[in-house]
């Protein structure tokens, strides 16, 4: 099935390229802009159906994963392992995107616009991306609000209470218990009837980018696009050195279930499409599910290495483009900053850019410069989403590993390769 389901998707690829193509040559701009409008319609709806999905199924699969904790203290501990890998993880990827940028230098070129800005900043940035705003955004008002709105940060938050009193409790208040797990397994059932649409959607989505912006779009910034995915490689190369530190040899047979949802996520732009096709991967490899459903939600809100490799190397393009020089204070500061405005963006279009503009604008720079990237920002996007897969189906087998919570692999899965 899953072979199956992955040349399904390919073929989805494939044809929605070259369906696109044909639109994006025969056609005049507008026609093609309209059949893009009618294309793009499949691809909403399915990452509508995704949306609807997440919230239930996050607050359901976490709050069972952490009551069959043995206590409170384990939650802790495995909290802190967790958060502990979070922080370097998230480190590693925005220092290599910064590294990355200076050594391609990919906007040398451009000439556009110099300002100059040494010595210049501004704390201009919105509430919501000052680490006050953060941190009280974390604490929801209301859950109901939280899951309308798909808040992830505040369904987990919701859910490390519930979730803790629950293994508090001696009797483990199994009603609640039950109810959860229940819910979480008719939520899976109900993500396994969208996840059909799947290539149905990626053949939608690829055949209205390519129709409107065309395959030329790959030439204007060729050199951005390549250096942003050279980049990407060595942050795989990296995820997968550090499973093999870890995991040992079972970091293959890791890496082959994770193929589907990485694929997945690649071809939709989407970290969320993948999440449901994660939570039933991970187990075939020995993960245990409750790891995997205390992992996950946390690492799709601190842990999105494509994200922040993204937002250092576009941020740095941006300035390189303009002229603009960082001083090493300047640009460590930047590092910092992006660690903080960079957390809580899942679940959010386009999320990247906006911590970007947040940043440009801290800086004393214009927003406008955004527009910059904006023309790829698709294509760019289905790469950081699929390393935001990687890199927390990861961090989820080290957590498991250093638990001792590592079952012997499932034979479907054994022989899966990378």
């Amino acid at each position: 099935m899953n072979k199956r389901f992955a040349l399904l998707i390919v073929g989805a690829m494939v044809l929605g390229v070259a369906v696109g193509w044909a639109i994006n040559q025969t056609m005049d701009p507008a026609q093609a802009k309209a059949a893009a409008n009618n294309l793009s319609l499949i691809t909403d709806i399915f990452l509508r159906l995704i949306k609807m999905i997440i919230a239930p199924l996050v607050l359901t699969t976490l709050v069972a994963g952490i009551a069959h904790m043995e206590d409170a203290a384990a939650v802790g501990r495995i909290g802190a392992k967790t958060m502990a890998w979070f922080i370097t993880a998230s480190f590693v990827s925005l220092l290599l995107g910064l590294l990355m940028v200076h050594l391609l230098d990919p906007g040398a070129n451009l000439n556009l616009t110099h300002m100059d800005i040494e010595g210049t900043k501004t704390a201009a940035t919105t509430d919501a991306f000052t680490l006050k705003g953060f941190i009280t955004h974390l604490v929801p008002t209301s859950i109901f609000d939280a899951m309308a709105k798909n808040e992830i940060l505040q369904i987990v938050v919701f859910a490390l209470f519930v979730g803790t009193a629950v293994a508090s409790l001696d009797n483990k208040a199994p009603q609640i218990l039950e109810l959860a797990e229940q819910a979480a397994q008719v939520m899976l059932k109900v993500t396994g009837f969208v996840m059909k649409l799947a290539p149905l959607a990626i053949f939608a989505a690829l055949a209205s980018t390519i129709a409107t912006q065309g395959v030329s779009m790959l030439a204007v910034y060729g050199k951005f696009v390549l250096g942003f995915y050279a980049t990407m490689g060595v942050l795989w190369g990296l995820l997968f050195l550090a499973g093999l530190l870890v995991l040992g040899k079972r970091v293959l047979p890791l890496f082959g279930v994770i193929r589907d949802p990485a694929l997945l996520a690649f071809s939709t732009a989407s970290s969320e499409a993948a999440y449901p096709r994660i939570l039933d991967s991970l187990p075939k490899v020995g993960v245990r599910r409750r790891i995997v459903s205390f992992v996950l939600p946390l690492g799709y809100s601190f842990n999105l290495d494509g994200s922040m490799l993204y937002c250092t190397f576009a941020t740095m393009f941006i300035m390189q483009a303009h002229g603009v020089h960082l001083t090493i204070q300047q640009q460590i500061f930047m590092l910092l900053l992006l660690m903080v405005t960079s957390k809580g963006i899942a679940g959010v279009p386009r999320a990247s850019l906006v911590v970007i503009m947040a940043t440009l604008t801290y800086f004393g720079l214009p927003e406008a410069w955004i527009a910059l990237v904006l023309g790829v920002d698709h294509l760019l996007d289905m790469g950081r989403s699929a390393t935001n897969v990687v890199g927390n189906s990861v961090a989820a087998a080290v957590v498991a590993k250093w638990e001792g919570e590592l079952d012997e692999i499932d034979p479907e899965a054994e022989g899966a390769t990378v």
